[in-house]
């Protein structure tokens, strides 16, 4: 294995460059060289706040690093991540990957030819509920999840199904490892010239249906996931970063993660128990979880947990999800 710190550096200091920034000069393995934003007072005040360089242009920051966030608006992903693919350096994207399937084509096959990564910021895979889940054997048949947020005009460049929905779809798409059969959506755009709310119903070829739904006008914050199958019902909640599993043990059957047992069902042999579990929820910060592991991908010259492909696996459900949207814009 490679110990060697990774040079790296921000493109887009705004909220999530920020953030960033401040995880990077808190990673071990990241050696935080400095950022580039086009507004020259910011980056000088981030650059400033953690000690590294300001860098006046893209170039000047790539000949200094091995790989950069890039966390600028959504529309120019794909030409901030090409020029740093060009540069054989790197990169990871705040997500969505790219606003086309054709962008996204285009900096998956470039970071091939360049032999470098790309890691999409997908960041739920990270939360500590999706963790801590990690030992179960996830199959689930049916998906309900709601990702509701208040108005923010800061998201408002991009659709609701890219801005928050998306997230749903990453996971749904990884648990579910089956292609989508067919998409019905509907969605309204209230305060934005974009859908605001939306819902879509995905029917996957191994049966499992998935019902999603987000909105960023809503009065209270939610972010959690309900998940079906054979054995079992899991709750995630992933603004708290915790999880729920009601499942199917055999009689006597216990975990050290065990709470309650519910009851029992069956006869004589067949007994079987119903067991409620609370998952062990590590602490973790699912950004800087997220940024380490892109330097370890880099150290280890392995594949991203959230990689170019994945990203583009989201941005296709969610497209398709935006365009069997009718749009409604009510004039009062």
């Amino acid at each position: 294995m490679n110990n060697k710190k990774i040079n790296i550096g921000v493109i887009g200091v705004g909220h999530l460059g920020s953030l960033h920034s401040k995880m990077y000069d808190e990673i071990e393995a990241a050696q935080f060289v400095g950022v580039f934003d086009v507004n020259e007072e910011k980056r000088n005040e981030v650059a400033a706040k953690y000690k590294v360089r300001s860098f006046a242009s893209i170039d000047e920051l790539l000949k200094s690093v091995d790989a950069v966030s890039v966390a600028t608006v959504t529309m120019t992903h794909h030409a901030v991540a090409k020029h740093v693919l060009m540069a054989g350096k790197h990169v990871l994207i705040e997500k969505p990957i790219t606003t086309t399937l054709a962008e996204a084509d285009e900096l998956i096959a470039i970071a091939k030819e360049k032999n470098v990564l790309i890691q999409v910021g997908h960041i739920e895979r990270f939360n500590p509920a999706i963790v801590s889940l990690e030992s179960y054997q996830l199959k689930p048949m049916f998906i309900e999840s709601h990702r509701l947020a208040q108005f923010n005009p800061r998201g408002t460049d991009v659709a609701v199904v890219l801005d928050l929905m998306i997230h749903d779809i990453d996971i749904i798409l990884s648990l579910v490892n089956s292609p989508v059969k067919q998409i019905d959506a509907s969605g309204v755009a209230v305060v934005s010239d974009t859908p605001d709310i939306a819902n879509a119903r995905l029917q996957f070829e191994n049966g499992c249906v998935a019902n999603v739904t987000s909105s960023r006008i809503s009065r209270n914050k939610m972010r959690k996931m309900r998940m079906f199958q054979s054995n079992a019902y899991i709750a995630i909640d992933f603004q708290q970063g915790s999880a729920d599993v009601f499942r199917l043990g055999n009689e006597g059957e216990g975990s050290i993660w065990s709470t309650m047992l519910l009851g029992q069902i069956g006869e004589g042999k067949k007994k079987r128990s119903i067991i409620y579990e609370q998952p062990e929820i590590k602490k973790i910060n699912a950004l800087k979880y997220e940024l380490e592991s892109f330097i370890n991908a880099i150290q280890t010259n392995s594949r991203p947990i959230v990689n170019g492909e994945d990203g583009r696996m989201a941005l296709d459900v969610a497209q398709q999800i935006m365009n069997k949207i009718q749009v409604q814009k009510f004039n009062v």
